[in-house]
């Protein structure tokens, strides 16, 4: 588990973390099954949004793979009606780049860490806007598993050549949280998202939303792990 001496850098899930667009995307998988003649509820994708594509469509549609035939199709429709209909109407999340920017100031490096194609994740990046303080804004899932599988936390931490001990993770769903944990690393966790405590309760700390975080930030396992850091010196 991560350290608080040695923080460096911090992981951004950016769906239901910094953009508040976990409904969106439940609403764009329920439309691109049905295109394609496949019911699936609203409340029953709702719980799934955190996973990328490579769990959802085979959660759904058992028959369905993502890389072949139909479920690549859904998959491909689903990120259109996403960026068409619901990415314009999107907000970010409270205090999104005023907590980017304080992490920033601590000298903290801010990595992306997310599930999202690249295609979608340029468009949530200018919606957070925060473009200019990530280190990899041009990252993308590239088929990497996704979470909860640990491989894109695994990249990030390549990415920043950071080892687990040296980031923390900021996310909203059990699948970050439980994803940062196979691999030692801590989360912060956001209400935002949709998630109550209960699920959440693997997290080192969770607040409302990056503004609560933000408002508590001297007291939050960020600054103290980077107010002991630099007591202490490097090593």
């Amino acid at each position: 588990m991560n350290t608080p001496n040695a923080l460096k850098g911090v992981l951004l899930d950016i769906d239901g973390t910094l953009v508040l667009s976990n409904d969106a995307h439940a609403h764009a998988w329920v439309e691109a099954f049905q295109q394609h003649g496949i019911v699936v509820r609203f409340e029953h994708v709702r719980p799934l949004i955190g996973m990328g594509g490579d769990k959802i469509v085979p959660a759904l549609a058992p028959t369905l793979d993502i890389d072949t035939g139909i479920g690549r199709e859904i998959n491909e429709l689903r990120k259109q009606i996403f960026l068409s209909k619901y990415a314009p109407n999107l907000k970010p999340a409270p205090g999104a780049r005023a907590l980017c920017e304080r992490m920033r100031a601590q000298g903290l490096a801010l990595v992306l860490a997310s599930s999202a194609q690249k295609e979608e994740l340029q468009v949530l990046l200018r919606i957070a806007d925060i473009q200019d303080l990530v280190d990899n804004a041009d990252a993308g899932s590239n088929g990497k598993k996704s979470k909860p599988s640990p491989d894109i936390i695994e990249a990030a931490l390549n990415t920043a050549k950071l080892k687990p001990d040296e980031a923390i993770m900021l996310g909203d769903t059990p699948y970050d949280i439980l994803a940062a944990l196979k691999l030692g690393v801590g989360t912060i966790a956001f209400r935002c998202g949709g998630w109550d405590d209960s699920r959440l309760s693997d997290a080192i700390a969770i607040y409302d939303d990056p503004a609560d975080l933000l408002a508590h930030y001297v007291e939050s396992p960020l600054y103290s792990a980077v107010a002991v850091s630099r007591k202490h010196g490097p090593g």
